[in-house]
């Protein structure tokens, strides 16, 4: 498959139109029809429809490749360039809010930083295709055991710091008073869907071996202060790493006591780190020693 017609495939379905398309990509609407024409033809099926413009099965089942795909090449021409290329002079770091944590912070350089708060995916794009020369990612793991994370790129990862889970709860919670918590009594307590600011309600039901877990109210968003804000009004409960969940007015964080999980973060990058980036990574890895 030519990647470009891949790409206009992509554009179209997102945008639900040809010609908002055609605009953001900067081609005619008819070069975007024959590119969309070329790879139906070249895949002997059709992969959208008309009016509406919507991916028929084929199409949504191509859908599922072409975001790798896609990000691979992506990957694989920023890699080349970064070898040919003259070193950065600063740094540029992607993280997800509860990744950066105390060893992460006394790791920054001084100067010369560029910081992005994002979500989990993001920080994987960001560093696999070379917008950001580090990236910082967080999850749920068993103690000293690596993240399960989508093979995007030839992405190195380090674990760079493990610790203790917390559940957060309002102060008036009943189960407030308790001294810890045990993951499967709470499958069927009310949640914050946050994917990118606590642990994804995902995460928990891999945890568990299953739950319902839902999500009484969903945050699309990376700020962990209107995130406990939330928590502490009532409208759900979070998974945090306690440092992060502890003395937050008008909250308790209790430690999770079963299953025996830990809040892991890892370092990731592609290639060798030179120049600011490689002073970092020296830095972060050796406060993990």
């Amino acid at each position: 498959m030519d990647p470009h017609l891949l790409r206009t495939y992509v554009t179209v379905v997102r945008l639900a139109s040809f010609s908002a398309a055609a605009r953001e990509l900067g081609y005619t609407q008819s070069a975007v029809s024959q590119h969309i024409a070329a790879l139906e033809l070249d895949l002997g099926a059709p992969l959208l429809t008309r009016r509406p413009v919507a991916p028929t099965p084929a199409g949504d089942r191509l859908l599922e490749h072409a975001g790798p795909l896609l990000l691979r090449l992506d990957a694989a021409r920023a890699d080349v360039a970064r070898l040919a290329g003259t070193p950065a002079q600063g740094l540029t770091l992607v993280t997800t809010p509860t990744a950066l944590g105390p060893r992460a912070l006394g790791a920054l350089p001084a100067t010369g930083l560029a910081l992005s708060v994002v979500g989990r995916d993001e920080v994987l794009t960001a560093v696999a295709t070379g917008t950001a020369d580090l990236g910082l990612v967080d999850g749920l793991a068993a103690p000293s055991d690596p993240l399960s994370l989508p093979d995007v790129a030839p992405l190195t990862a380090h674990g760079v710091d493990e610790e203790l889970v917390a559940v957060l709860l309002p102060t008036g919670h009943p189960l407030a008073r308790r001294t810890g918590l045990r993951l499967g009594d709470l499958a069927d307590a009310r949640w914050i869907d946050a994917p990118d600011a606590s642990l994804p309600l995902d995460q928990l039901r891999t945890a568990n071996g299953g739950g319902a877990f839902r999500p009484a109210l969903g945050y699309t968003g990376t700020d962990l202060r209107t995130l406990t804000a939330l928590t502490a009004a009532g409208h759900g409960l979070a998974l945090l790493p306690l440092s992060t969940a502890t003395g937050i007015p008008g909250t308790v964080s209790l430690p999770l006591t079963s299953p025996r999980l830990v809040h892991r973060t890892e370092l990731l990058y592609t290639g060798t780190p030179t120049g600011a980036a490689a002073v970092m990574a020296r830095r972060l890895l050796t406060l993990t020693r």
